[in-house]
């Protein structure tokens, strides 16, 4: 009888016994007691019923609890195998540890714990991270405004380089998902971030005016620092109450301004910089009439028509169909930017900030461009000089030469009489 059978004999026969316990099956979590420990292996007690041993890759423990056991002390293990080459119950703490690990996170999430994090790189869409032995992603979109990576033209290298410092910090941060069967781990530090700062928002009202510094300027406003670490952002359509096309013209990062708190929503803030003003377009119907002629300066040329300042505070829209009789494919073939043309009111709708112009209906034609006169140089001058005074000179001696003539024939006639 071969070793493997006796082996097998002697199992059953355990088996058999009805007064013995029921043994675990593969993929059980068992508990059990460490009875010795050797290099590159752990032996456990099983309820006195059987020995089992981790060894190998299957010491490695994700959740940490296991990573320096020693003699007497409880554990748990995944049964991988019911009976080794040793007759041995093959046990692994990787497998319980990595269970138990991902439900201590799936726990942590539903608790909405803020948990301390590891970065231990970056990509071009965020931060790796590290959440005891499992790793993680942070995306750039859940990082905290003060490191959000703000890159003029959004530089994706330049991007990954300020990613790239976070290498090796910890920050504080929330789980916001997490699933085990595709190992996904997302967390974020914004969310981690509007836990603590709705107390400080709490002190702030719609309505209030705050002092504050510019952080960062792009296509769609500026984004302002103020107060105990808070940021507001002020959309291009709040910058003023003038059309702006670029707020990169008018702001500049670090530069102080004062702006109106519009709305609060959850740790989101907006702010305007107009609403310090009154509304200028509420006494527009004061300032003009539908059917005025007006003088206009071409801010800007669109395909679909040219915006007009008025004033200071009030600009209109030339649209293209009201530039000229003639049919044009572009308001520029008509009009320049930094011209000024005579406009008719067409329509007038302070609700909407919208004034309605019309060149054609003005009958101001935009007059060509004097073509420039030719330079003449200092020698064709002084040829020109020359020959206007020779010109003199020869109708000087003509006149003389006249004056004598009529002289001497005056002569001849007083000596015949």
């Amino acid at each position: 009888m071969t070793d493997t059978s006796q082996k097998a004999s002697k199992m059953e026969k355990l088996l058999q016994k009805e007064d013995q316990p029921i043994l675990p099956k593969v993929g059980d979590l068992i508990k059990a007691k460490v009875i010795y420990i050797s290099r590159g292996a752990v032996y456990l007690d099983i309820d006195g019923i059987a020995t089992g041993v981790v060894r190998g890759k299957e010491i490695i423990d994700e959740s940490g609890e296991f990573s320096d056991v020693k003699s007497g002390d409880k554990v748990q293990a995944t049964v991988l195998e019911l009976e080794n080459e040793n007759g041995e119950i093959e046990l692994s703490f990787r497998a319980a540890g990595h269970q138990k690990a991902w439900n201590n996170l799936q726990k942590m999430m539903e608790k909405e714990e803020i948990i301390d994090t590891s970065i231990t790189d970056a990509n071009r869409g965020g931060l790796m991270v590290k959440v005891g032995k499992i790793e993680g992603f942070m995306p750039v979109s859940q990082l905290i405004p003060e490191h959000y990576p703000r890159v003029e033209g959004g530089d994706k290298n330049k991007i990954l380089n300020k990613l790239k410092e976070f290498v090796g910090q910890k920050i504080k941060a929330k789980i916001i998902d997490v699933d085990e069967s595709e190992s996904k781990l997302i967390l974020s530090e914004k969310a981690a971030w509007k836990k603590e700062r709705k107390k400080v928002i709490s002190k702030y009202n719609v309505g209030d005016i705050i002092e504050g510094k510019i952080t960062g300027v792009v296509d769609f406003g500026i984004f302002i620092e103020f107060g105990d670490g808070l940021e507001g952002l002020i959309h291009i359509s709040e910058l003023a109450w003038q059309r702006i096309e670029n707020p990169r013209n008018k702001f500049e990062v670090s530069d102080k301004i004062k702006a109106k708190i519009i709305s609060i929503e959850d740790t989101k803030i907006s702010l305007s910089i107009k609403k310090l003003e009154e509304d200028p377009w509420k006494e527009v119907v004061e300032k003009y009439k539908v059917g005025d002629i007006v003088k206009g300066k071409v801010l800007k040329i669109n395909p679909f028509g040219a915006f007009i300042e008025l004033d200071k505070d009030i600009h209109g829209l030339v649209h293209i169909s009201e530039l000229s009789e003639k049919k044009i494919n572009h308001p520029s073939e008509v009009v320049k930017e930094n011209e000024e043309y005579k406009l008719k009111i067409l329509s007038i709708e302070p609700e909407n900030h919208r004034l309605g112009l019309s060149l054609k209906a003005a009958g101001d034609k935009p007059k060509k461009k004097n073509q420039k006169k030719k330079k003449v140089s200092k020698k064709e001058e002084e040829k020109k000089e020359e020959k206007t005074e020779s010109k003199r000179k020869k109708d000087e001696k003509k006149s003389t030469k006249s004056k004598s003539s009529s002289r001497t024939k005056k002569e001849k006639s007083k000596k015949i009489k």
